[in-house]
């Protein structure tokens, strides 16, 4: 695409050359390619220019003075349009150029994307919240304090079986104890009861012994 500036190089009029000076020394400042199109020598120009512009762009007279800058053959606009455009950092979109990277104007397009899409907006303007930002962080601890409380709840269940395992013993021991003074009772009663038929058996023994010796007396002192 290639910038041509309509001027004329004969002008007389002081207004329209400062004008035109603006107009090329500020493309030439922007390293912007563009060609100079003399509408004072060449009437073919002069004619191209008169043309090319929009009826609603022209004077009341209808006759265009320039400068008059065109991109190809689409018009851009006059001095006036262009110092606008100059002022307000958008030299680059009036002319129908990509503004380079990292310009003033290449920073209000992203901007004026950001705002017009929204995606980016949302992107750059929404704050992240603080549960979405530490997450993850919240997730891991999450995960330690429940392996915590697992291991704690592991423990305790290890300690109540202990607990529970030693008052059984304490139990079957305690059950055991009685059953062993009931079978020593019995048997002492068993070897008292021995004890005593062995006694009344002797007993009997001598009293016998005494009754034979009593006949026996007897018997000698009847003869």
């Amino acid at each position: 695409m290639v910038i041509k500036v309509f001027l004329a190089s004969s002008s007389g009029s002081t207004a329209i050359k400062k004008k035109q000076q603006d107009v090329v020394g500020f493309l030439e400042a922007l390293k912007v390619d563009y060609t100079q199109l003399d509408i004072a020598c060449n009437e073919e120009n002069r004619m191209w220019m008169r043309q090319n512009v929009p009826e609603d762009r022209k004077p009341t007279n209808g006759i265009p003075l320039p400068p008059q800058i065109f991109n190809e053959a689409s018009y851009c606009g006059d001095y006036d349009t262009f110092f606008d455009a100059k002022e307000d950092n958008s030299v680059y979109a009036f002319l129908g150029l990509p503004p380079p990277p990292g310009s003033k104007e290449a920073e209000k397009a992203d901007k004026a994307d950001i705002v017009e899409n929204g995606t980016h907006a949302e992107e750059t303007n929404t704050e992240v919240p603080v549960e979405e930002r530490n997450g993850n962080t919240h997730r891991e601890e999450e995960k330690l304090q429940q392996a915590a409380d697992e291991e704690e709840e592991a423990q305790d269940g290890e300690e109540e079986e202990i607990t529970e395992g030693e008052t059984a013993d304490k139990e079957t021991a305690g059950d055991e104890t009685p059953m062993e003074e009931e079978e020593a009772v019995e048997e002492a009663d068993e070897a008292h009861a021995e004890e005593e038929e062995g006694q009344e058996e002797e007993e009997a023994e001598v009293q016998e012994d005494e009754e034979e010796d009593l006949e026996e007396t007897q018997e000698e002192e009847a003869e």
